[in-house]
């Protein structure tokens, strides 16, 4: 297998990564998912993985051929580092740094040196990733500059040529819905609906319009509005082709 036309996407589970799982499933011929248990407080994330991996099965036989393993690493040590209020008993608020308390300092930049490491062992040579800084909670490991620079430090460090691809970067996350449809159409937009999961309180006993959620939390309300958005606008369709990688 030829590592190009192969990626590894970095996959927790909730819509942006499962938007860019299916992106990558659309683009490459042989796609990876890792995911990192790094010690959040809710293990819906971990199970939400499993069940949209599966949801993707058996409702798209063309992907499905192209799905391959699935990992999971552990990082529960970097996760105590931080205690965030991902990871820890927290509020939920902004820090003194103006900074959201959700905010894990440099979890995407560990995930990605976890990621590569596993990359370069499985002959991978694309890296996938949902992070956007257009609608996005203020995390500055979110930003393109940093994975630019997380890139030239990964391919200096281990003697490598990956690419670090982030097809919802400059999206809002209407348009993310509207590139789920793009992609897969309603079953696909669907199954993100059902399956996936983004509430920070790890809330999956009510069915929203736009998903399972606590509806109060900031991820909550990113991922609500941006649907509300993308209704109000006509439920239009993005191509792949319209993301930026």
């Amino acid at each position: 297998m030829n590592g190009t036309s192969a990626a590894l996407v970095l996959f927790s589970g909730g819509q942006d990564s499962a938007v860019c799982l299916a992106w990558a499933l659309d683009r490459y011929d042989r796609v990876e998912t890792v995911g990192f248990d790094y010690g959040q407080r809710h293990s819906v994330e971990l199970q939400a993985r499993d069940a949209v991996r599966q949801a993707i099965v058996e409702r798209f036989s063309d992907w499905a051929a192209r799905l391959g393993e699935d990992h999971v690493l552990e990082m529960r040590g970097f996760g105590a580092v931080a205690e965030s209020a991902l990871t820890a008993d927290r509020a939920i608020e902004l820090t003194e740094k103006g900074l959201p308390s959700t905010f894990v300092p440099g979890r995407n930049l560990a995930f990605f040196v976890y990621a590569a490491a596993l990359a370069d062992r499985r002959g991978l040579k694309r890296l996938v990733g949902g992070m956007c800084e257009t609608d996005f909670s203020g995390y500055p490991d979110c930003r393109r500059d940093t994975l630019d620079a997380m890139q030239q430090a990964l391919n200096l460090g281990m003697a490598q040529d990956f690419a670090i691809e982030t097809p919802l970067m400059r999206f809002t996350k209407a348009e993310t819905w509207a590139l789920a449809k793009g992609l897969g159409g309603e079953p696909l937009v669907e199954l993100i609906v059902r399956e996936s999961h983004t509430c920070y309180r790890g809330e999956r006993g009510t069915l929203h319009p736009w998903g399972h959620g606590c509806g109060a939390c900031p991820a909550c309300e990113l991922r609500a509005r941006g649907w509300e958005g993308w209704v109000e606008s006509g439920r239009p369709a993005l191509m792949a082709e319209e993301a930026v990688a």
